[in-house]
C-alpha cells in the first residue's frame, strides 16, 4: 500500500463517527462523580485545585469506561492516585528545566513500555503524563501542590465511591463476555447445518475466559450463572464440530445428515436462550419444540460410532449448560421441582433428563459416581441436580492491582530484551517526540507549550494505522471543539460556575459517545478543557490560538517518528505464522498422544495447548490487520499466501479439535501407534515452523511416513474405534499441513487461478 492509500485510509478511520450501543446511566455517573469533585473543591479550595481535582476525576472516570475486567472501583482510584504522584513529581522539578525534562523523559518511556502490561495500563499511564504537563503549572508552593495531588486521589475515590453506591448493570461485563460466547456456539451451530465444515471464531470463547478471571473478593459475589457455563460451553464447541462433519461417518445426504442438522437446530436454539437468560439475568427457558428434538429416539438407529457418541455426549452438556445459567437456581445446591405450566423451564428440562441423556432406549446409560457408590442416572440423583462444575469452589484467580505491579514489570523487562520490540521502539519513539515537542513548545512565543508533548503523548500507538488515525481525529477534533467552546464561553459570557457547569457537560458527552471513535471524543475533551482552563480565569485568547497550533505541532511530529522510527509488522508476518504453525502443531501431537495414554476427559495438558494455539492465532489475526493498513513494501508474506496458509493452519486446527472431541475414557485400549505419530507431529511442525521463519517451504514426509507405519493396521478394526478415529482425523491433519506447504510455495499454478475466480 502507498503512502496516500496509507494516509487516506487512516484518515477516514479517525474521522469516522461509528453506531455504538450508548450507556447514558454511565456517563451520568461518571459526570455525577466530575460535579461533586468540582462543587466541593470550589466551594473549599477555590478554581485553581477544583481544575486540578477536575482532571483527577475525569481520567478515573475514563480509566472506568476501558474494555478490561477489572473491577471499576480499582481502575478509579489506581488512576487517580497515579495522576497525582506523577503531578506532585513533576510539580518538584518543573521549575528546573534539565530536571523537569529527565522526569518527562523517564515518566513517557516507562508509560510506552506499559503497553506491554495491556492497553488499560498503557492508556492509563499515557494520560497520567499529558494531564501531568498540565497540572504541573496550577500550584504555586509545594504545599499547594500537595493539596492538588491529595484533590487528585479525591476525585477517584468520589468515581470509585458511585461505582459501589450506584451500580449500573453490575456484572454486565461478565454476562455479556459469557452470552456473547454462547450466542457465538449456537451461530456455529446455524452454519454447521449448511456448511459442515465451517470455521469459528474463538474470540468469543477467549473473552469469555478472560472475565471469568476474578479477584478472591468478586469470587465470593460472582452471580451463580456465571460459574459453570464457560467450561461446558468450551466442551460443546468440539462436539458440534465432530457431529456435523463428514469425515467422522455421517454422509452428505440422506437421513443421517437429516437428523444432525435437526439436533444442530436444536442445540443452537437451546444455546441461544441460554445466552439471552444470562445477559438479562433471568431464568432459562427453553422451547418445547427443540427440547422435543433432543429427545426424539430414532437417533441410535440412524446414527453409529463417532457420530453417535457425539450425540450422546451433545444431549448431556446441553441441559448441563442451561441448567448451570439459570439464575434462579443457586449453585451446588439441590434445585426444587417446580415446573410451571406456562413454560418450559429449565426445571421441566432436569425432571425429563433420562430421556434426554438416553435418547435411545436400547442403548444403556453411563453410570455416575457419587459418594455413596455408582448411581444410576435418575432425575432425583444427586448429579441430576447439583451445579455440574466438578471443582465448585475454584476459579481463575485475578491478581489485585498491588500484586499486578510485579507481573507489568516483568512484562516491561521482557519487551526491553526483545529484539525490535515494537513496545519497546513505540517507548523510544514517544518519549523523543515528548522531550521534542516541549522544547519547541517552550521555545515558541505562544505560552503553554506543554500542549504540543500533550497531543503527541495521547496521539501515539505502538501500531502505525492507529497513531495516525488519531493523528487526524486529534486535530480535527481539536478545532471542531474548542471553536464550539470558545463561541459559548463568548456568548454566555461565562464565570466560574457556569464554566465548570460547561466541563461537567462537556464529560458527560464525551462519556457518552466516548465508543462512537476518536473524532467525537476529541471534540469533546477539546472542550472540556477550554471551559475548565476558563473556570481558572484563563481567558479564551489565551488558549484558544496556541491550543490549535501547538496540537497540529504535537500531531506531525507524533507522524514523522513514526515515518522515521517505524515498527511494521509486515515484515514479522512470517514469524507471526509460524509461531501459529508450531502451537496448532503442539495442540494436535497433545490430542493424539492421549489415545496412546488414555486420561479421560480431564486433560489439562491438552487445553493448556489449546489456549497456546488461541493466542498464537490472535496475535496472527492482530498483526494482518495491522499489516494491511501499512505504507511499506511488501517483505512478509502476499495477501494471497497469507489467506491460503491462514486457511490450512484453520483447518489443521479443527482437524485437532474433532480429535478431542472424542478423547477416551481412561479404560479405553491404548493405540500403540498413536505415540510415535504424537512424537512426529510435534518435531515436525517445530522444524516446520523453522522452516517458514527462514522463507522456506516446509515438508511433510515423516507425518505421511507415521501414517503409512503398518502398526495402524492393528489399531484399525472394529474393535478400536478410537484407532479408526485417530487415523482418519490424522489424514485431516496431514492435508492441512500439505495445503500449507503449497501456500508458501512460490510458484503454484492453481493458487492465481483460484484467486480469479470464474
Amino acid at each position: 500500500m502507498s503512502w496516500f492509500r496509507a494516509l487516506r485510509r487512516t484518515a477516514r478511520s479517525g474521522l469516522a463517527v461509528e453506531r455504538k450501543r450508548l450507556e447514558p446511566l454511565l456517563a451520568l455517573r461518571g459526570a455525577a462523580g466530575l460535579a461533586i469533585t468540582i462543587a466541593v473543591c470550589l466551594w473549599t479550595l477555590g478554581p485553581e485545585t477544583a481544575a486540578s481535582s477536575a482532571f483527577g476525576a475525569f481520567q478515573a472516570a475514563i480509566a472506568t469506561f476501558q474494555r478490561s475486567w477489572r473491577p471499576r472501583p480499582e481502575l478509579a482510584v489506581a488512576s487517580g492516585a497515579s495522576l497525582a504522584v506523577s503531578t506532585f513529581l513533576g510539580y518538584l522539578t518543573v521549575s528546573h528545566l534539565g530536571l523537569f525534562l529527565a522526569l518527562l523523559v523517564l515518566w513517557t518511556f516507562v508509560s510506552g513500555l506499559s503497553w506491554a502490561a495491556g492497553p488499560t495500563t498503557g492508556l492509563i499511564a499515557s494520560s497520567n503524563v499529558a494531564m501531568m504537563l498540565v497540572t504541573v503549572t496550577l500550584p504555586t508552593s509545594v504545599a499547594d501542590a500537595a493539596v492538588h495531588a491529595a484533590t487528585m486521589v479525591g476525585g477517584g475515590l468520589v468515581q470509585a465511591a458511585l461505582i459501589v453506591l450506584f451500580p449500573v448493570r453490575r456484572w454486565g461485563a461478565q454476562r455479556d463476555a459469557l452470552a456473547d460466547a454462547l450466542a457465538a456456539e449456537a451461530d456455529y451451530a446455524r452454519r454447521l447445518r449448511h456448511d459442515p465444515t465451517a470455521p469459528f471464531d474463538p474470540v468469543p470463547l477467549m473473552d469469555a475466559r478472560d472475565a471469568a478471571a476474578v479477584t478472591a473478593r468478586q469470587a465470593r459475589r460472582r452471580p451463580a450463572e456465571l460459574h459453570g457455563a464457560r467450561g461446558l460451553a468450551e466442551r460443546i464447541r468440539p462436539v458440534l464440530a465432530s457431529l456435523a462433519d463428514p469425515a467422522m461417518g455421517v454422509p452428505e445426504e440422506g437421513r443421517e445428515r437429516d437428523r444432525v442438522r435437526e439436533l444442530l437446530a436444536a442445540a443452537a436454539t437451546v444455546l441461544d436462550a441460554t445466552a439471552r437468560a444470562i445477559r438479562r439475568g433471568e431464568p432459562v427457558t427453553l422451547p418445547p419444540a427443540a427440547v422435543a428434538a433432543l429427545r426424539t429416539p430414532d437417533t441410535g438407529a440412524l446414527l453409529h460410532g463417532a457420530p453417535y457418541r457425539a450425540a450422546t455426549r451433545l444431549a448431556r452438556l446441553l441441559p448441563d449448560v442451561a441448567e448451570t445459567a439459570d439464575s434462579t437456581t443457586p449453585p451446588h445446591r439441590p434445585t426444587p421441582h417446580r415446573p410451571t405450566p406456562h413454560r418450559l423451564t429449565l426445571h421441566r428440562l432436569t425432571l425429563h433428563r433420562p430421556t434426554l441423556h438416553r435418547p435411545f432406549p436400547h442403548r444403556p446409560l453411563p453410570h455416575h459416581r457419587t459418594p455413596n457408590g455408582p448411581t444410576p442416572n435418575h432425575p432425583l440423583s444427586p448429579r441430576a441436580h447439583t451445579h455440574p462444575d466438578p471443582h465448585p469452589h475454584t476459579h481463575r484467580p485475578r491478581p489485585t492491582l498491588l500484586a499486578l505491579i510485579p507481573v507489568a514489570l516483568t512484562a516491561m523487562r521482557a519487551e526491553l530484551h526483545t529484539p525490535g520490540s515494537p513496545i519497546t521502539r513505540h517507548a523510544t519513539r514517544v518519549t523523543v517526540v515528548a522531550a521534542v515537542g516541549y522544547l519547541l513548545g517552550t521555545a515558541l512565543p505562544f505560552g503553554h507549550g506543554y500542549w504540543a508533548p500533550l497531543a503527541s503523548v495521547m496521539i501515539m500507538r505502538p501500531d502505525f494505522s492507529e497513531t495516525y488515525s488519531r493523528a487526524v481525529a486529534r486535530f480535527a477534533g481539536t478545532v471542531v471543539g474548542v471553536a464550539v467552546a470558545t463561541a459559548v464561553l463568548q456568548a454566555t459570557g461565562a464565570g466560574t460556575s457556569l464554566a465548570g457547569t460547561l466541563a461537567v457537560a462537556s464529560a458527560a458527552l464525551l462519556y457518552l459517545l466516548m465508543r462512537t471513535g476518536q473524532f467525537a471524543a476529541q471534540a469533546c475533551i477539546a472542550a472540556y478543557v477550554v471551559f475548565l482552563l476558563g473556570m481558572g480565569g484563563e481567558a479564551w485568547t489565551q488558549t484558544v490560538p496556541e491550543r490549535v497550533v501547538l496540537t497540529l505541532l504535537g500531531g506531525v511530529l507524533a507522524m514523522v517518528a513514526y515515518a522515521v522510527y517505524p515498527a511494521w509488522e509486515t515484515p514479522r508476518l512470517r514469524g507471526r505464522l509460524a509461531d501459529w504453525l508450531a502451537a496448532q502443531g503442539r495442540y494436535a501431537a497433545t490430542v493424539v498422544r492421549h489415545f496412546a495414554e488414555p486420561a479421560g476427559k480431564a486433560a489439562p495438558d491438552v487445553r493448556e495447548a489449546l489456549l497456546a494455539a488461541r493466542g498464537a492465532r490472535a496475535a496472527w489475526h492482530a498483526a494482518v490487520a495491522r499489516a494491511e493498513g501499512e505504507p511499506v513494501r511488501h517483505r512478509g508474506l502476499p495477501r494471497v499466501t497469507a489467506d491460503d496458509a491462514e486457511d490450512a493452519l484453520t483447518h489443521l486446527g479443527r482437524a485437532a479439535m474433532l480429535l478431542e472431541a472424542h478423547l477416551p475414557k481412561p479404560d479405553a485400549p491404548p493405540v500403540p501407534a498413536a505415540a510415535h505419530l504424537a512424537d512426529v507431529l510435534r518435531t515436525a511442525t517445530e522444524n516446520g515452523a523453522r522452516t517458514v521463519r527462514e522463507r522456506g517451504v516446509p515438508a511433510w514426509d515423516a507425518v505421511r511416513e507415521a501414517l503409512d507405519d503398518p502398526a495402524w493396521a492393528d489399531a484399525q478394526t472394529p474393535d478400536s474405534p478410537d484407532g479408526n478415529v485417530v487415523h482418519t482425523t490424522a489424514r485431516l491433519l496431514l492435508d492441512s499441513l500439505t495445503a500449507l506447504s503449497e501456500a508458501l510455495e512460490p510458484t503454484v499454478p492453481t493458487k492465481a487461478a483460484r484467486r480469479e475466480g470464474p
